[in-house]
């Protein structure tokens, strides 16, 4: 009897692209290029197409067996010539690939790309939302343009994956797409990676913080939505009562030339260290005592559970998804965004009592289970895949 050929079983294998508007160092991102590097390769053929000048562009050229695409015309901000030029590229780039299903993650690519699917006759649409690009306190004409791009783009999409159950909430109350077309797939982490033993985590202190002073941690980009501002009030009025508390933030963006002129205004600059984008957040998670997010709105923050697995507390605004993984007054405080008395109140009382530090962190590293775990989260996308699969060409 003739013994089956292995490239016979390799060209079963569904065809699988991940669409991203730009590889910027986020949680989106991260998951995309997690599924790329490590959806079955024995059942699916990978490949990835993303813009150009993303942070993350040399990881994913790392990735095994996956097709790359980087794709200049793919711009970030609204630009009507790019745009159509990259949509037309896209659908030729999925017809000459013969992709079965798109998954496309971010709004700028989610609109393209899945609607260049549909012109490249693509069998399977599904869109992550990883946080919706409208919120209330953005300009109204704005807001209504993307709100109306959503409604028009759902009703050629298979699957909406929403990172939390108040996504889908919201996208329903704006008469996007059906309640059957939602999946609610958390954000994933891997917790292990953000946990050091105590001897390196005493290194990670004493290099970041020599002096051993109070310490939040604020992990995000100076982008509105991060509403970076409210931070530096926050400080302000944290300092107040603790004159020594060492803010140390991680990121970068628009904002920042705004935010050090507000920080030299308000004479916080001893109170602040600005590192830039960083990578060692594992390192940066172990010099602090408890990690803050003034966010306005949100998807799933994965910070808030990179902190939780690091065993530290967290303070972020109550917004979106962010309760939905933190737990007011169990593994940190939920306030409202643009409080920034509540923000400093908060915060000094988990800097003021180190007994309620340990028992909230001790509190979130056991509260991470289901789809909170990045293997979790690739099971329950591929079951996605798996059941619209049958319909591929």
């Amino acid at each position: 009897m003739p013994r089956p050929n292995p490239m016979n079983r390799m060209a079963e294998r569904v065809k699988v692209a991940h669409l991203i508007t730009r590889l910027d160092l986020g949680g989106a991102q991260q998951n995309t290029l997690y599924c790329c590097a490590n959806h079955n390769r024995k059942k699916y053929d990978v490949v990835l197409i993303t813009g150009v000048g993303g942070y993350l562009d040399a990881e994913a050229k790392k990735i095994k067996n996956c097709k790359t695409y980087f794709m200049p015309e793919l711009k970030h901000a609204i630009h009507p010539w790019w745009d159509v030029v990259a949509f037309f590229k896209l659908a030729a780039l999925l017809k000459k690939e013969k992709i079965q299903i798109i998954h496309t993650h971010s709004s700028k690519a989610g609109f393209l790309g899945r609607w260049a699917a549909r012109l490249a006759k693509v069998p399977a649409i599904i869109h992550t939302v990883h946080g919706w690009s409208f919120f209330s306190e953005q300009f109204f004409l704005t807001r209504f343009l993307y709100q109306t791009l959503e409604r028009w783009t759902a009703p050629i999409t298979d699957k909406i994956i929403v990172v939390s159950r108040d996504n889908q909430n919201e996208g329903l109350s704006h008469h996007i797409g059906r309640k059957e077309q939602y999946a609610v797939i958390h954000s994933g982490i891997i917790p292990a990676k953000y946990v050091l033993p105590g001897v390196k985590a005493k290194k990670a202190r004493q290099k970041l913080n020599p002096q051993n002073r109070p310490c939040v941690l604020v992990l995000s980009n100076f982008k509105k939505q991060k509403s970076p501002l409210d931070v530096v009030e926050a400080a302000k009025q944290l300092a107040v009562k603790m004159p020594s508390v060492l803010f140390v933030w991680a990121g970068d963006g628009p904002l920042l030339s705004e935010v050090k002129e507000l920080i030299k205004k308000e004479n916080l600059v001893k109170n602040f260290k600005l590192l830039g984008w960083r990578e060692d957040i594992a390192e940066l998670l172990a010099a602090s005592d408890v990690m803050f997010l003034a966010s306005i709105h949100e998807g799933l923050p994965r910070v808030a559970l990179q902190t939780m697995a690091a065993g530290k507390p967290v303070v972020a605004t109550a917004v979106n998804g962010t309760p939905e993984a933190v737990k007011n007054g169990v593994t940190g405080y939920l306030v409202k965004p643009h409080a920034a008395d509540e923000m400093a109140e908060a915060l000094a009382k988990i800097l003021s009592r180190k007994s309620l530090a340990q028992k909230m962190g001790k509190a979130g590293q056991k509260s991470l289970r289901g789809t909170f775990l990045m293997d979790q989260m690739l099971l329950e996308i591929e079951k996605l895949y798996g059941a619209l699969a049958p319909r591929k060409s």
